[in-house]
């Protein structure tokens, strides 16, 4: 580990920043599709591109991908007709899909034209792709979520460079999973690193770009989607949630999570506000009413406004909550 990463790391465990002011209006009728032409069942993840437009990933085979303008308008749709579409990444002019059933992960242009199909992995049992992050090399990393839990390396013409993580059950991670549900680069720190969700233990874990562990951040109650960079925070929906008397898992518990750079929680819409006593994060619960159920993605935008993507939440879709301060 380099000089220049282990004393950042030192003063991320040291230093907070302070907490800005997080204030948004919610907006559950901001899509303007029209649900008789365009359905949807679970809406997985959603991209902001360069032009601006806003591309939504749903796992209806009529419908993998719906494209918005910011003020809700659809202006365009197409699919390839994948049943277990889940995960959505943006890189230069491209779009990278993961489909959980069929374990396809597939470049694509902007109009949905298939340029790459990643090969699957050999001898690893069970492979069912969920998210992908795209380094500054061109480097594809493939997290096997819903599969082996590894995440893989390929360049960026599909040859697979290497593995990193793998299934662990036990009470201490150390950079394995039970389930790697997201991944992305996160560019914040002096070194490029990759971070992924650990959803069952409530974690994110950071790496290298070859895979060495660099830190993980404990999340109690937060059963994490994809981590989302934007600026210099971190977001991430929250996909289910507990109650404060009952550990357990349960779903319609969903919430949004902010991350500042410190990996400081110093917003969570939809959250009872996050409390740390003794520098330690206490357990994250729902606020009630409800605004969601179980949130999947969140997608922010150059306005700094919020897209909340949901699955299994009444074939709803993505709430905007529009940055008031």
């Amino acid at each position: 580990m380099s000089n220049s990463r282990r004393h950042w790391i030192q003063q991320m465990s040291t230093l907070f920043a302070p907490t800005p002011n997080f204030r948004y209006r919610l907006d559950t009728k901001w899509s303007q599709a029209d649900p008789a032409k365009y359905p949807v069942n679970d809406c997985h993840e959603m991209v902001q591109v360069t032009d601006g437009r806003l591309f939504l990933l749903t796992n209806h085979a009529q419908n993998n991908v719906l494209v918005y303008e910011t003020s809700g308008k659809l202006v365009d749709a197409w699919t390839l007709n994948l049943k277990g579409a889940h995960g959505l990444t943006y890189h230069a002019d491209h779009l990278y899909l993961t489909d959980t059933g069929t374990g396809r992960v597939l470049k694509t242009t902007l109009a949905g034209r298939i340029e790459l199909e990643l090969p699957k992995p050999v001898d690893v049992g069970d492979y069912s792709p969920t998210e992908t992050a795209i380094g500054p090399t061109g480097d594809i990393y493939v997290a096997d979520g819903y599969g082996s839990q590894y995440i893989f390396r390929y360049d960026k013409n599909g040859q697979f460079l290497s593995k990193f993580g793998g299934r662990s059950l036990q009470p201490i991670n150390k950079g394995k999973f039970a389930q790697a549900h997201g991944v992305a680069l996160d560019t914040r720190g002096p070194e490029p690193l990759i971070v992924c969700a650990e959803r069952i233990r409530n974690e994110f874990h950071w790496f290298t770009l070859t895979g060495e562990h660099v830190r993980t951040v404990y999340l109690p109650g937060a059963f994490v989607s994809r981590p989302v960079i934007s600026g210099q925070y971190l977001y991430s929906g929250v996909c289910f949630g507990m109650f404060a008397e009952d550990y357990r898992m349960w779903q319609g518990r969903g919430f949004v999570l902010i991350l500042d750079q410190n990996d400081r929680v110093v917003a969570a819409p939809g959250a009872e506000p996050p409390v740390y006593k003794d520098g330690r994060l206490q357990l994250l619960l729902q606020a009630q009413p409800a605004l969601f159920k179980n949130v999947h993605d969140v997608c922010v935008d150059r306005e700094q406004n919020l897209y909340v993507c949901q699955w299994n939440s009444g074939k709803v879709y993505p709430y905007k909550l529009h940055r008031e301060g």
